[in-house]
């Protein structure tokens, strides 16, 4: 039963009428009454009568191998025609121009900043630098277009220019930490990327997104090429983080304490290229005048080393 204060009232009744799988035909009527004033009676109705009728199925059109010829078989991922011209320095300068110009919140100015970041792909390291010495400035409300778009680069050039900038203290602080994450997600790092990163592994500021940053990158790298090992560049990088770790991680004070559960989250997180130091960690793990922390953390950087570099005995029960 209806209330007497309800205002609208609908109904809706259909007949489908289905043969081989296929609707054939629908027939629908609906009735829709309005009433302004309920306790009079007074308002409105509608009738609506409705008929779908199936009248003919065509055959499925022949597929026309001539049409697939500029087709191509691809994965989901965002692409951007190559510019068949070659890219110049000045033009990514006035492109750098426009969006300083541009409004914050608008189409244009995601497009030009998309092609600012493919065009960047384009350009050598001393393009890129004297790109830097020209649009290095901020637009309005302090916004770097340059900046932004340099860690979605992902070239050797673009990743060798941000340590410029992160050596040279020509960035913020917040922005540095942001080129340092942007490394974990580099598609296809080369060593000459880590080959200009690992000193920044010896700095006395380097912090956590630095560590985890560089290894990050290791991992990737020795995930694509088989014996990275043996490769300088990473090698660099292991033998900086094998200093600091020392023979079996002792530590003098709090501040040491933290600096080497930072190492060892960074050796846990460079995988394959950490399997020489699984002695090192073995130790580590072993000794019980090591702080527990210590000593968990050393465990938890076996995470991606392969079960082939795990000697007898490199993991050692962790207990006092």
């Amino acid at each position: 039963s209806q209330s007497e204060q309800q205002i609208l009232s609908s109904q809706l009744e259909c007949v489908q009428s289905i043969k081989d799988g296929v609707l054939e035909e629908a027939k629908c009527s609906e009735s829709d009454r309005v009433r302004l004033f309920p306790l009079q009676g007074s308002g409105a109705e509608t009738q609506t009568q409705s008929s779908l009728k199936l009248l003919q199925v065509e055959t499925e059109a022949l597929y026309n191998k001539g049409d697939s010829e500029d087709l191509y078989v691809t994965n989901i991922l965002y692409e951007r025609e190559v510019p068949t011209r070659e890219v110049t320095g000045g033009e990514v300068a006035e492109l750098v121009w426009k969006l300083c110009l541009a409004h914050s919140a608008s189409y244009e100015t995601a497009d030009l900043f998309m092609t600012l970041v493919f065009e960047l792909r384009h350009l050598s390291l001393d393009a890129l630098r004297a790109l830097w010495k020209r649009s290095s400035f901020k637009c309005r409300d302090n916004w770097q277009p340059l900046i932004d778009a340099l860690p979605s680069c992902a070239t050797e050039a673009c990743v060798v220019l941000m340590k410029d900038l992160i050596a040279s203290g020509e960035v913020e602080e917040d922005k540095v930490e942001y080129f340092f994450w942007s490394f974990a997600f580099i598609p296809s790092p080369t060593s000459g990327m880590i080959e200009s990163l690992a000193p920044l592994l010896k700095s006395p500021r380097a912090s956590q997104s630095c560590f985890l940053g560089v290894t990050a990158l290791v991992h990737r790298f020795c995930s694509a090429h088989s014996s990275c090992d043996g490769v300088p560049a990473v090698q660099s990088v292991m033998g900086t983080l094998q200093t600091f770790l020392g023979g079996n991680c002792t530590v003098q004070d709090s501040e040491h304490l933290s600096k080497m559960q930072l190492v060892l989250k960074a050796i846990g997180n460079a995988g394959l290229a950490a399997a020489g130091l699984a002695p090192a960690l073995s130790s580590c793990a072993a000794l019980k005048s090591h702080p527990v922390e210590i000593r968990l953390a050393a465990v938890h950087a076996f995470r991606r080393i392969p079960c082939s570099a795990r000697v007898s005995g490199a993991l050692p029960e962790v207990t006092d």
